[in-house]
């Protein structure tokens, strides 16, 4: 790289948020040092770049620049129908499809006034906390990947997978589902739907005592956690977190019980919440989301009901004029569909 070319990409003063300083020589802020955190390939996903100054392992500033994979999904949605529209929330977050497509559709319902049959209602909590728990195993396996252990990683894909070949078999797709629809789904279960989930529960119970084994009982898993990243309750707040940001801050927010949507209200569950909102917090808060979506998962099974799975399908959807908001609970936090409609049979924003 010529010196001309490497100006190009040469981070100085200019480029960053006015107070942001890098150290200009080694004396001075000579226990502090400045880490580029990205911008990761395109082809990764959820890519952003993260300017930090640490002192240590102490984050001292960070600059987030964002926006490295905007692909313009709001704009594509204007030009679409509603039912060609949902394949694309399954972009959204592709560790948690069922859950953007889910939230589309209920705005749609809303907007429609449409009606679910029960046993379609029961499908939609039956796979998104099948979901929660996939995306919950990912993260954990990960995040013990990232702190030098390797094994998590293996022992998380292995429950992981049984839960990706329920929905394989059931939408035909493992990561992307494109699966619900207006009024229920574009599939009914197939017939070993309630045993494999069944099956599945009693071999989670058990390895959740093994990943305390792996992980969360390890003292230097918890020694590296503890008291790391503090957010307090006023900082939550102040910032708009949700999910385990929120709730290991001590604030007991979580939509499927405050703001009940589906049948959510039908099923006995707790909120876990904490009040150290460090690492470790949130990371305990996740692994009891996992014991709670299996208790739903438990009290699914045993009232999955016969009989339709759809309301009756409309040819074409068109939303009443007007402004319509619906809203999740995923395994990040909270997920919105804002939909704009101007009576026609594609969304105006």
């Amino acid at each position: 790289m010529t010196t001309q070319s490497a100006e190009k990409y040469r981070l100085d003063g200019n480029t960053l948020p006015e107070g942001f300083r890098l150290p200009k020589s080694d004396s001075e802020d000579a226990d502090e040092f400045f880490l580029n955190i990205g911008p990761q390939h395109p082809s990764t996903h959820g890519v952003l770049r993260i300017v930090a100054r640490l002192s240590g392992e102490t984050i001292v500033e960070a600059v987030p620049h964002l926006g490295y994979i905007h692909r313009g999904i709001e704009k594509m949605a204007e030009n679409q129908t509603y039912i060609q529209n949902i394949h694309l929330t399954d972009r959204l977050d592709y560790l948690s499809a069922f859950f953007n497509n889910l939230c589309f559709c209920m705005a749609v319902e809303q907007a429609m006034d449409i009606g679910l049959p029960e046993r379609g209602e029961y499908l939609r909590v039956m796979v998104c906390e099948l979901q929660r728990i996939q995306s919950h195993l990912l993260w954990w396996g990960v995040m013990g990947m990232d702190l030098g252990g390797f094994t998590p990683f293996l022992y998380g894909f292995r429950e992981r997978e049984m839960i990706t070949d329920i929905f394989e078999e059931m939408c035909g797709a493992r990561l992307t589902m494109n699966f619900f629809r207006p009024g229920g789904s574009s599939f009914d279960a197939p017939d070993t739907f309630v045993p494999r989930i069944k099956k599945f529960i009693k071999i989670m119970y058990k390895a959740l005592d093994e990943y305390n084994t792996l992980l969360s009982g390890n003292i230097i898993f918890q020694e590296r956690t503890r008291g790391v990243g503090i957010l307090s309750r006023e900082d939550v707040l102040a910032y708009g977190c949700s999910g385990a940001v929120l709730r290991a801050s001590n604030v007991s927010y979580d939509v499927r019980k405050n703001d009940a949507y589906s049948i959510y209200d039908q099923f006995d569950f707790d909120i876990p919440t904490s009040t150290e909102g460090d690492s470790l917090a949130r990371y305990q808060i996740k692994m009891e989301e996992i014991v709670q979506s299996l208790r739903i998962l438990e009290q699914a099974v045993e009232k999955f009901p016969e009989g339709p799975y759809r309301s009756q399908p409309k040819a074409v959807y068109k939303l009443p004029k007007g402004s319509y908001y619906s809203q999740v609970e995923t395994p990040r936090g909270i997920l919105g569909t804002y939909i704009v409609s101007d009576g026609g049979p594609k969304p105006t924003g």
